[in-house]
């Protein structure tokens, strides 16, 4: 290593490119992984540790940082705001067998009967249920294949948000991060929640492949496995169709409502999922909601939350690969922790 070492320059040596140490008020340069100047609270791409370094006051007594304790208080207000939910008699499930860690690898079918006995499909006239369902039928599943984005797919994307954008949930939600200096308008927001969601990038050699609502709402292939796929709609459509094969579970959550949580191990089209774990019976506006939250609030880290007084982590990543407006990231993944 020592030869190499000799022709790097100090600044290749101690600045890290994830780090704000030694880079505050640094100009903004598009190809740095996040960023030390005041612009990037504006645009929420700033380093993780950008208030450690750059802010004397520190994040956490900032007023506009979104603090542990509010994330637990909005996401109860959230959970309580999820009025589009299944009721406990809209959804039977038949969950079988539950998986030791060691056996969700294992590509075994240990249960032979469907997960969902009955759902009740009057929920999917929903208008934020149905303009959600629309949505899942716009993507190639293989990653590696451009995407062709029709103007009947753009519409049906501007829909879906228009619907969920009038439920109490997500007026909440905006309420919230336009408390916290996040968005100006509302308007704002709702482009925002386009791009992050819908803006097309490469997972593959260099082809619009990938989207973080494609990844995790409608499911994707790469490599021979299910990547994404984090949804119960989705999840009882293909199995109702026969091209999901449920496997077993992992983890049941502690809820004796809706939103329930499971991690699944199944099979799509002979693809496996070793563990995809998912909301059960919530509305599409209280995942796409939470997610964003978190998205927001924490991106790339574990995001804490509370529902109906139990806890509840989410994990986001953001896509570090290419970027929109100034340095705004794409959402790459978005999902319940499981133990």
């Amino acid at each position: 290593l020592t030869p190499t070492l000799l022709f790097l320059s100090p600044k290749d040596l101690y600045t890290a490119p994830d780090s704000c140490e030694g880079r505050c008020e640094e100009p903004y340069n598009e190809e740095d992984e996040c960023h030390c100047n005041e612009e990037c609270e504006r645009y929420h791409n700033c380093c993780e540790d950008y208030y450690r370094h750059c802010q004397p006051e520190g994040f956490s007594s900032s007023r506009d940082a979104i603090t542990d304790d509010d994330l637990l208080h909005v996401s109860e207000q959230l959970y309580q705001a999820d009025h589009n939910k299944a009721r406990p008699t809209d959804i039977t499930l038949n969950p079988q067998y539950q998986a030791s860690p060691d056996e969700t690898g294992d590509q075994e079918d240990h249960s032979p009967q469907p997960l969902y006995r009955y759902v009740n499909e009057q929920l999917f006239s929903k208008p934020t249920y149905s303009s959600f369902i629309k949505l899942l039928d716009n993507y190639q599943r293989a990653t590696g294949r451009e995407e062709d984005v029709t103007a009947e797919e753009l519409r049906e994307q501007d829909t879906f948000l228009r619907e969920v954008m009038k439920t109490e949930l997500m007026q909440n939600l905006f309420t919230f991060l336009h408390r916290k200096n996040r968005y100006s308008s509302q308007q704002e927001f709702v482009a925002d929640l386009k791009e992050m969601w819908f803006g097309l990038y490469s997972r593959g050699n260099g082809e619009q492949d990938s989207s973080g609502f494609e990844h995790v709402f409608s499911g994707e292939v790469k490599k021979g496995k299910v990547s994404g796929f984090h949804n119960w709609i989705r999840f009882y459509l293909l199995e109702k169709q026969g091209a999901v094969n449920y496997f077993s579970h992992n983890f049941n959550g502690p809820w004796d409502t809706y939103p329930d949580v499971l991690g699944l191990q199944f099979s799509w089209d002979g693809f496996y999922k070793e563990v995809g774990s998912a909301f059960i019976g919530c509305s599409p506006e209280f995942e796409f909601g939470l997610y964003t939250l978190c998205f927001i609030a924490r991106p790339g880290r574990i995001c804490h939350l509370s529902l109906g007084g139990y806890s509840l982590s989410i994990q986001t990543y953001a896509w570090t690969k290419s970027t929109y407006g100034n340095g705004k990231k794409y959402i790459a993944t978005a999902y319940v922790t499981s133990p």
